[in-house]
């Protein structure tokens, strides 16, 4: 189709992949699951997955698991379903059907995705996974999937934890997951006006390096979790979360504009600094989850890369208080970059404190100023709520303990996490989480994340809810009690983002079943109080019963006019945000 090809840029630096329609791609974003790399059945790199007996270890802190994990599971005694479409040879060059290419991208990274893989079951694994390493090689393969009425889901890292990469079902003839890992370069960097022109599919590693290669001492500076296996495509995808817990807390903060082919034509934004015209064409695809359109590349917004950096952690006695606190520092104006609070239990799980503690984890940086003195306010902030760091005094008096320890646990120039061990042990937890996660799974543990936010002056309530209600949940589902543990990932000066931690012993064969009645739970819960069905983890597919609750219904009338608009054919990733049909699972 020529008129989609007006202004389709061919510029990617990497050209299209090689290899036959039969093969399998390594070194590709889902890797092979092989020697090291990537995992194709749980999170990261094969290499750190955790061996038998640290799983072993862990079970034993919850009575009732199985003896011994679930082996990792052997590709190759997998039977994969045979595809039922295969590509015109004008695009063979471009697609694999090969089965380790197919299982890497049968899921994302949820705990049912990961219980699932290691059960051996691979029955949604796409027909066909393809690589298109320019616009018009995305758009040839767009046309094919729309004549052939094959679903095309866009895939970037791969590390969605709410079905936003599976196929679910449908009257598609086929599944063709769009891998953008071969459009993965840094294209300009415009040192004037701080911004940088980036292709989609860059992980978040390669994006940094890239820039320090222009050699202009810029960053993004935004980095989730997920940073080491996700992508700008992704991030943008699912209006992701970063590194910054206060101000510039989501990729939307750092959008310029944005560049989306879609089956009906090239979407491209003006680079602006802010406007008033009108809807915002970026805000309409900020979070679609590739089921609008396909993100190809971005103007991001950058910023000098921070040399003066330090860090503390506060120790409270009590939750509430260290609530309290939060709250100051959210709406005092100082904007530290870390403020993260963990609960008793998050904390002892964390290894930041083992004596029912509440630890507030601060870290302030800058490129231009030291930081000690911002560190020492907001330590201040702490001690006027019961707040306080070892060995600087008892916290009373205000300033004179959070100002002392403030100093001492980073200074101008050093690491954001040297000094505290408390601080320490929470970077290396919450980098570990993931891969202690697939363990436990290994185990038959039941465990699931889940994140939301509301305002200051309905926290309270929720945060109750949530422990006595999942709580209860989890015991009438598991048989058991489990751990309800809570930390704060992000605040504003309106509100918090409580992410929940929910750990529980399972029972073997059933852990999806389980996951899911969890979910549910939790979901309910959080509708019924006002808090947002997720604050970065994305719809999905998991989330759409939540979703469909708390999206008004005009603007539901909006998307899905939206959606048949620009994907007619109803081939891009469909069951994510709403169904193609126009029904709703939630109601």
């Amino acid at each position: 189709m020529a008129a989609k090809r007006q202004g389709t840029r061919n510029d990617s630096g990497t050209g299209g992949r090689t290899g036959t329609g039969t093969g399998s791609r390594t070194g590709t974003g889902g890797g092979t699951g092989t020697g090291t790399g990537r995992s194709w059945w749980g999170w990261g790199r094969t290499e750190e997955a955790l061996p038998d007996s640290e799983c072993t270890a862990l079970a034993a802190l919850f009575p009732g698991l199985p003896s011994e994990p679930l082996p990792v599971p052997d590709l190759a005694a997998i039977d994969l379903p045979r595809p039922r479409v295969e590509p015109p040879a004008a695009l063979a060059h471009l697609v694999s059907d090969g089965p380790a290419d197919r299982a890497a991208h049968t899921y994302g990274k949820a705990y049912r995705d990961v219980v699932r893989a290691l059960h051996g079951d691979l029955s949604a694994a796409p027909d066909l996974v393809a690589f298109p390493g320019t616009e018009a090689e995305l758009v040839d393969l767009l046309d094919w999937a729309a004549a052939r009425n094959v679903a095309a889901i866009p895939y970037g890292g791969g590390s969605s934890v709410v079905g936003g990469v599976e196929y679910r079902g449908g009257d598609h003839a086929g599944v063709l997951t769009l891998d953008m890992s071969a459009m993965d370069r840094v294209l300009e960097v415009d040192t004037v006006s701080r911004a940088a022109r980036i292709q989609a599919g860059v992980f978040g590693p390669a994006l940094e390096g890239q820039l320090r290669e222009h050699g202009a001492g810029m960053t993004l500076r935004h980095f989730p979790q997920s940073f080491e296996f996700s992508t700008l495509g992704g991030w943008l995808a699912t209006r992701a979360g970063g590194h910054y817990a206060t101000l510039h807390t989501r990729i939307d903060d750092l959008v310029e504009s944005m560049r989306v082919v879609t089956p009906a034509g090239t979407s491209e934004s003006w680079r602006l600094p802010g406007s008033g015209a009108g809807p915002s064409p970026d805000r309409l695809f900020l979070g679609s989850e590739g089921t609008l359109g396909v993100i190809t590349e971005a103007w991001m917004r950058l910023q000098d890369r921070p040399v003066h950096k330090a860090s503390a952690a506060v120790r409270f006695t009590g939750f509430a208080d260290a609530v309290e606190a939060v709250r100051a520092v959210s709406q005092s104006g100082l904007h530290p970059a870390n403020c993260r609070l963990l609960d008793p239990g998050e904390a002892a799980l964390a290894g930041a404190a083992h004596d029912g503690e509440s630890v507030l984890v601060l870290g302030v940086e800058s490129a231009h100023r030291p930081v000690d003195g911002q560190l020492a306010e907001l330590c201040a902030l702490a001690a006027d709520h019961g707040g306080f760091v070892p060995g600087q005094g008892d916290g009373s008096g205000g300033s004179g303990g959070g100002s002392g320890g403030g100093v001492a646990s980073g200074g101008s120039g050093g690491s954001a996490d040297s000094g505290d061990e408390a601080v320490g042990a929470w970077r290396s937890a919450f980098l570990r989480m993931p891969y202690m996660r697939d363990g436990l799974a290994r185990m038959s543990a039941i465990t699931e994340t889940f994140e939301t936010a509301c305002t200051w002056d309905r926290f309270t309530a929720l945060h109750d809810a949530v422990r006595t209600g999942i709580g209860a949940a989890v015991e009438e589902i598991t048989g058991g009690p489990g751990l309800v543990n809570c930390r704060l990932t992000h605040v504003y000066p309106d509100g918090a983002a409580p992410y929940f931690t929910v750990i529980a012993a399972g029972r073997r064969g059933q852990e999806a079943a389980m996951w899911d009645e969890i979910k549910s739970a939790a979901m309910e819960v959080l509708a019924r109080h006002g808090a947002t069905v997720t604050h970065h983890h994305a719809v999905g597919r998991d989330h759409r019963p939540g979703y469909d609750r708390q999206r008004p219904e005009p603007f539901a009338l909006a998307l899905r006019a939206a959606k048949s608009a620009l994907d007619p054919s109803g081939i891009l990733n469909p069951g994510v945000l709403f169904d193609a049909s126009g029904g709703e699972a939630g109601g």
